[in-house]
């Protein structure tokens, strides 16, 4: 992007930012995009066409379609027309998103290229919805050979009007973002590219599922960058979320190999660039298609070490599930400490040494919770239970912290599993101890902890991802467990423990 248009962008959007509240933007989730980053995702546009079509769908100042104009003008191989159609409802945003689009117009104007840009003051579910419906009936002429997005980060809650069009439009999604890409994708025609910027949490879990199987069944990965700090490409916009941005055209072509790379902040020059078969990040077994950002040789090495452990959680016939007790419904219930009439509860403050320790005085929370008929459902037999805490920040060293709950060092019938954990069983009942032992050394090595973060990006560690996982053979978790008394061994012991029993580095 030119300097003066790209000092027109930033002056735009620190008008917008002092004109609009940081956290009024975050409710509608408007992230507005810095030129560099729009300059990198306009870079990875492939096709030369003599045509182009360019969506911008929530185009707020229009530093992306901006970037996308300048880079098809400093092309050998120029276009012979270029058409911008921009949406964005917000009217803080219009007086510079028409300033852009007018800037955009003359730089075409002094290169010869006929230009006609488009900025319309409505909903984008709504209208492409409409557009996507039209064409079952042949229209034809809202297809697109560009796209290029940074869609709204927005839930998607209840029975709303959003949701009512989007099921219309055969779309079921819990994010604002996913819904604008599928949208987008239905309006490209063959061949068409989209450069889109959005959180990486599409890449596993339920919620996204028929957004991937869309996504890959019809458009070709070509391309994903992996930002290292999720604080640095939205600067003091302060998302929270891990942030990728991928390229894809609109084919059927099997692809072999895709590019990864991945940058810590918004020096893309440094960026690392690593080519990974295509199985290695999505895998032709996997029915729910997790998508797995390998952006280097450590990744495809624990991919390696990884697909050596061949067990389900099936056939192994474990289980996991939520903790069931949500303190806060149960508040009523839960005491300070252990008195008459109560069972333990258990949270993630209680691991200490890959085991719970409990009561635990210096713990903020309870230590116990009454045993009631209110309560008795949520309460589970006593047993050897494997435990692995829900949430972790980004920051952690581990995202998979697990602990043994051994029956023989609490006196109790049952036990409360709080709702921040989650918890191993086998088919309601506890595991045999060493074979509970050997699977918590499993969850806090190395391997596992590198692999779970390759698909997973949020802090949260659901029960459905460690459903996804691959594990040792009930004789292999027997082996390792051998290995562990009172207390975990330290990470490196752990490793080794894992290469000795299994043969695999941590």
């Amino acid at each position: 992007m030119t300097i003066e248009l790209s000092n027109i962008l930033d002056h735009f959007h620190k008008s917008l930012k002092n004109s609009v509240p940081r956290h009024e933007r975050s409710r509608i989730g408007q992230f507005l995009t810095p030129a560099v980053v729009a300059d990198f995702m306009a870079s990875l546009f492939l096709a030369q066409r003599r045509d182009v079509r360019i969506l911008d769908a929530g185009a707020g100042a229009g530093a992306l379609f901006a970037a996308c104009v300048e880079t098809l003008l400093h092309k050998k191989v120029r276009p012979r027309t270029i058409e911008v159609v921009a949406y964005e409802l917000d009217k803080n945003a219009l007086l510079c998103l028409e300033e852009t689009m007018a800037r955009c117009k003359s730089l075409c104007a002094a290169a010869g290229i006929a230009f006609r840009g488009e900025i319309r003051t409505e909903d984008f579910i709504a209208a492409a919805a409409a557009l996507t419906e039209d064409r079952l009936f042949g229209v034809q002429d809202e297809r697109f050979t560009h796209a290029i997005l940074n869609p709204p980060y927005k839930k998607i809650y209840g029975p709303s009007a959003t949701r009512r069009l989007l099921s219309h439009a055969g779309i079921e999604t819990s994010n604002l973002y996913s819904a604008f890409i599928w949208l987008s994708l239905k309006l490209l025609q063959p061949g068409g590219e989209i450069v889109a910027i959005t959180p990486r949490s599409f890449c596993n879990g339920p919620y996204f599922r028929r957004f991937r199987l869309f996504l890959l069944n019809t458009m070709s990965l070509r391309r994903i960058h992996v930002f290292g700090s999720r604080k640095k490409a939205f600067g003091d916009d302060q998302v929270l979320q891990e942030n990728v941005i991928f390229h894809a055209i609109r084919d059927k072509k099997e692809q072999e190999r895709i590019t990864i790379s991945s940058s810590e902040g918004l020096d893309f020059n440094a960026a690392k660039v690593h080519s990974v078969p295509y199985e290695y990040i999505v895998s032709a077994s996997d029915r729910d298609a997790f998508i797995h950002l390998v952006a280097g040789p450590e990744d495809e090495r624990t991919i390696g070490q990884m697909r050596k452990f061949t067990s389900t959680m099936d056939e192994l016939g474990l289980e996991v599930s939520t903790g069931p007790v949500v303190d806060f419904r149960a508040r009523e219930y839960l005491r300070r400490f252990p008195q008459e009439g109560t069972v333990p509860i258990i949270y993630p403050a209680h691991f200490q040494g890959g085991f719970v320790q409990w009561p635990i005085k210096s713990v903020k929370k309870p230590n116990a919770i009454l045993f009631t008929e209110q309560t008795r459902d949520l309460l589970v037999k006593a047993g050897n239970y494997v435990l692995t805490r829900r949430f972790s920040a980004k920051e952690e060293r581990r995202r998979v912290v697990a602990a043994v709950y051994d029956p023989s060092k609490v006196d109790s019938p049952f036990v409360g599993f709080e709702n921040h954990l989650n918890y191993f069983h086998l088919r309601g009942k506890g595991l045999p101890a060493v074979m509970a032992k050997g699977l918590a050394l499993f969850l806090n090595s190395t391997v596992f902890d590198r692999h779970f973060r390759l698909f997973s990006g949020h802090t949260q560690v659901n029960a459905t991802d460690l459903r996804k996982m691959r594990y040792p053979s009930r004789e292999q978790l027997i082996r390792l467990g051998a290995h562990v008394k009172d207390r975990m061994p330290d990470q490196e012991a752990v490793d080794s423990i894992l290469q000795k029993e299994c043969g695999h580095d941590g």
